[in-house]
């Protein structure tokens, strides 16, 4: 039984002030008094956090109090300029100019390094890009390694990429350009080949206690009657016999990715250390991948258990007292009720991540596009729990992932459809097998078992821009719609590579070794020079795409009421005002009001003036085609086919 701390009244014992005053000696007295403040203000979190998860938490949370005060020690100038600048403004994340691009550097940059990613500066700026995700580029093993998620050095950059010099260097490049760098960390698991793993392989009883071993099946197979597969065509299972071992370890993803013990405080300890060097290098915000799969509870699908959130507690206050510009975001692609607790609630609120995916506002998305109506992304969206002051989403129409069709069951039948036949109706519609789809998406994991099947492909090519160009004038209306939808509710959105120039799929994505076996590569196409010149003429596919995007993130930046911490109320969830062609979206913020209307449709739909002006819009204006929003004598406005407005008062 963990010991329960009361976060309100713990102070830093002498133990932890000892610790930290040994790390910070050599500094001088208002250095170490700004970490001592640091420590008093966050040593309860801290405490909380690890009292949650370990005995004997006092001890732990001593140990990770010398991880952030050596962070704190070893930080460099610019970087702690840039902490007191994001303590002047919190909110830095949350205002309504940021916004996000996510892209694999070696098919992003022309030369495929991290130094060439400079030279792609100027195309992300004049898409008002402010923060830059890129993907895996710690080293990962040799060979197949989940596109980089199976790293076998945390304090390595892939050497086809770079080094670490290289890294700093571009993350203080970006820094100049008011670009926040995103770095992926990976906690649920390590590669087979990293030095933890193979000390346990070689019979170190330390390193061995930092994965989940078992002699025999009988606990495995006792898990195995809870736990999903997360790739069922070419990872059934969730465990693997190890040779070297002689054992069964936990490999919930691949068998050369080993699920790490984050019950053995020691692992803490260790990404302790990883996340204030990542900082120190001027990484700004961490993704925390696959993190919703950290602790193991027997009985359970182990995703989503509540220590999870006290480790993100302990590790967010470690980085506060080291480096507080650092952000977390979570990488938590689970169903629409349990996203909330990754932003935190109860009291947890602001304590654990500051970021994290809405990815049920993408399936809605494309769920609204294939359906033509709105009624189920009305219940799915209307219901979803506040987001906490301090935490907010990351919005998003496409990512480097397939898309998984996360539809409740619940929500489902609550407007008349079946949960399984509805996800059956949204494969087949972006697979381009309905009648009627204009989508060229590729089927990802079918899941013989429970008929699931998820999408792979570009935005273009599930809108209808494809390579068979199915429909490309609807093509370039959805695409905009999706994006103003994601742009408009607030957070962070982020746009995938290539998805910007409107890149259909790659037909050459099997060609590349290791690749062959993953049609998730078709959407991750390279950005090429004749791309970019290409997205420099308004008149391409490309022109196209990026100038409607590249507008909306101007309006964006414009309007106040798209700060993340304004409430997002969807509209008429239960009555019967909105019709159903139509999702429309109010955000109040004291600076004023705005309501997002999107018609999901091809035909003209009909809102009542009324609506607008109940929200409290006196003078409605839509900021996206700055006109005047005005109705007929029956008092209804109609919106053109896939419109989408940011209606505010003129």
């Amino acid at each position: 039984m963990h010991t329960v701390y009361n976060w309100r009244v713990s102070t830093p014992p002498d133990a932890a002030r000892s610790a930290a005053d040994a790390a910070l000696a050599h500094l001088g007295r208002r250095r170490r008094q700004t970490f001592a403040l640091r420590l008093e203000r966050w040593w309860p979190d801290l405490l909380a956090g690890v009292a949650a998860v370990h005995d004997d938490a006092e001890a732990v949370a001593v140990r990770l109090v010398q991880s952030a005060a050596r962070g704190y020690a070893e930080r460099d100038r610019d970087l702690r300029d840039l902490d007191d600048r994001r303590l002047l403004r919190p909110d830095w994340v949350q205002q309504p100019g940021m916004v996000g691009y996510a892209c694999y550097a070696d098919r992003f940059a022309p030369d495929g390094t991290l130094r060439g990613i400079e030279q792609r500066l100027d195309h992300l700026q004049a898409l008002g890009v402010t923060y830059l995700h890129l993907m895996p580029l710690l080293q990962p093993r040799e060979g197949d390694n989940d596109g980089g998620y199976a790293v076998a050095d945390y304090r390595a950059v892939r050497a086809d990429l770079g080094t670490v010099d290289d890294l700093r260097e571009l993350a203080a490049t970006l820094r100049g350009r008011g670009i926040s760098l995103v770095v992926d960390l990976v906690l649920n698991h390590v590669a087979r080949e990293h030095a933890w793993a193979a000390a346990a392989r070689a019979g170190d009883p330390t390193y061995r206690g930092y994965f989940h071993v078992f002699a025999d099946r009988e606990l495995p197979d006792q898990y195995e009657r809870t736990l999903p597969d997360v790739f069922p065509d070419f990872a059934p299972g969730s465990f693997t016999h190890d040779p070297d071992l002689d054992a069964w370890v936990w490999t919930t993803f691949n068998a050369f990715q080993w699920d790490l013990n984050w019950a053995n405080p020691a692992v803490l300890a260790e990404f302790a250390d990883i996340v204030v060097d990542l900082a120190n290098l001027g990484v700004e915000v961490l993704r925390l991948d696959a993190i919703a799969f950290l602790w193991k509870r027997l009985g359970t699908d182990c995703q989503n258990q509540p220590e999870v959130h006290a480790i993100t507690q302990a590790l967010r206050a470690v980085a506060r007292m080291a480096a507080p510009a650092l952000l977390f975001k979570a990488e938590a692609i689970v169903g629409p009720r349990d996203l909330t607790p990754y932003l935190g609630v109860g009291e947890r609120t602001g304590r654990v991540s500051d970021l994290a995916y809405h990815n049920s506002l993408m399936v809605q998305v494309w769920s609204m596009l294939a359906a033509g109506e709105t009624r189920l992304a009305r219940r799915a969206l209307g219901h979803l729990p506040a987001t906490p002051p301090s935490g907010t989403w990351i919005t998003y129409v496409r990512c480097h992932d397939d898309i998984g069709w996360a539809i409740d069951d619940a929500d489902a039948g609550a407007v008349g459809v079946t949960g399984p036949g509805h996800r059956h109706f949204l494969a087949d519609w972006y697979a381009g097998v309905h009648p009627g789809s204009w989508a060229e998406g590729l089927v990802f994991q079918h899941n013989p078992a429970t008929g699931d099947r998820r999408i792979s492909g570009t935005s273009a090519s599930l809108a209808g821009l494809g390579a068979g160009r199915r429909d490309p004038e609807g093509a370039f209306a959805r695409v905009f719609l999706a994006h103003a939808v994601a742009f408009g509710w607030g957070g962070v959105p982020v746009v995938w590579s290539g998805d910007e120039l409107g890149l259909p799929n790659d037909p050459d994505w099997a060609a590349e070794p290791g690749h062959e076996d993953d049609n998730r590569w078709a959407h991750r196409p390279r950005v090429t020079d004749a791309d970019l010149a290409a997205g420099r003429d308004p008149g391409s596919d490309a022109g196209r795409v990026l100038g409607g995007l590249a507008h909306l993130a101007r309006v964006r930046a414009a309007l106040p009421q798209l700060h993340a911490s304004a409430p997002v109320e969807v509209l008429d969830v239960d009555g019967g005002r909105v019709d159903d062609g139509l999702l429309a979206v109010v955000r109040r913020h004291p600076s004023g009001v705005l309501v997002g209307v999107y018609n999901v449709t091809p035909e003209p739909r009909p809102l009542p003036l009324s609506v607008l002006h109940d929200a409290g819009l006196t003078t409605p204006l839509d900021a996206i085609g700055g006109h005047l929003v005005t109705a007929g004598a029956d008092g209804v406005v109609w919106l053109p086919p896939y419109a989408a407005w940011w209606v505010v008062d003129a």
